[in-house]
């Protein structure tokens, strides 16, 4: 049961049970705060049967937007200012290339749908190594954006939620996307219509799970409240792909996540030393995901309809 109330001039969600599986049994697990734009608390609640964890009382889809609207959350922006920031885009200009070897050694299929495809990086990349693709982003000005730098029309979110995609595609990508969808299910449910039976599915999320996640607590850069609406395990994810007609067949992981998530994390904290820890933390974290791929940062996903 989700309940939306007003909290101040803000309307937040406030959940009574647990929306992975509707279970009673929720409660307190974690307070924090956003610690990169609002500094507004925020508390992360867990449900005891599936061990699902989310953010309570987190702001409505018509009231959220303020909590984006920020030169330093950077994931939407082209800012190059400051080392983070500089960082981040080093690592996604890397990253293109391994996410496109990943999409290509899983299928040969050509139609490609990226859902919160930003300022359209990723569409692009994909567009000019023979790729048809169709994006799909909430956020009007990263919209435009992708018209303007690289000629590629992308659709507001109810284009897919309404059925009105047309096409089916070979490939659905959501790289550090799902954790910021209000309405879960009905994403999965649509990208379940919009797949061919044969294609794969990709989700990207942060695991509260990792050595990182474990090792910052609530300075950890990847809960990033309110913005992170679901915080997923692995296990979460395989209930939520099941629940949704999908089961994971595979799980890769990004390399560089566990060393951004740190060196931002250290940020939070206000180390003096935010470099050399956040790299060491980072470090250690890569190898204990390679021991134990459970604990991966942020793992990427692998799905197929049952």
């Amino acid at each position: 049961m989700v309940q939306t109330e007003n909290n101040t001039s803000n309307k937040t969600i406030h959940y009574d049970t647990c929306p992975l599986c509707n279970s009673k049994k929720i409660g307190l697990t974690l307070a924090t705060e956003d610690y990169s734009i609002s500094r507004d608390p925020f508390e992360i609640y867990v449900c005891p049967d599936c061990d699902f964890h989310f953010t309570q009382n987190a702001p409505a889809p018509d009231a959220i937007a303020p909590y984006y609207k920020s030169d330093v959350y950077i994931s939407h922006s082209d800012t190059k200012e400051g080392l983070v920031n500089r960082l981040y885009h080093a690592a996604r200009d890397l990253m293109l290339k391994k996410k496109r070897k990943l999409v290509q050694n899983l299928t040969t299929g050509k139609r490609l749908l990226d859902i919160g495809s930003g300022t359209g990086y990723f569409l692009n990349h994909m567009q000019e190594n023979g790729f048809k693709v169709v994006g799909v982003e909430i956020d009007s000005d990263a919209r435009a954006a992708t018209l303007k730098n690289f000629k590629i029309k992308v659709n507001p979110p109810e284009t897919l939620l309404e059925q009105k995609l047309t096409e089916k595609v070979d490939v659905i990508t959501l790289w550090h996307v799902l954790e910021h969808l209000h309405d879960m299910d009905g994403y999965m449910q649509s990208m379940y219509r919009q797949l061919n039976d044969n294609g794969v599915v990709l989700i990207a999320v942060p695991n509260h799970k990792s050595y990182d996640a474990q090792h910052y607590g609530k300075h950890w850069a990847a809960y990033d409240v309110p913005r992170h609406l679901w915080h997923f395990s692995p296990a979460t994810v395989a209930r939520l792909a099941d629940k949704n007609g999908f089961k994971v067949i595979a799980q890769k992981r990004l390399p560089l996540d566990p060393f951004y998530n740190s060196l931002l994390s250290e940020k939070y904290q206000a180390s003096k030393l935010s470099l050399i820890f956040g790299g060491v933390i980072g470090l250690v974290s890569l190898l204990v995901s390679y021991m134990n791929p459970s604990r991966s940062t942020s793992p990427i996903y692998i799905l197929k309809k049952k």
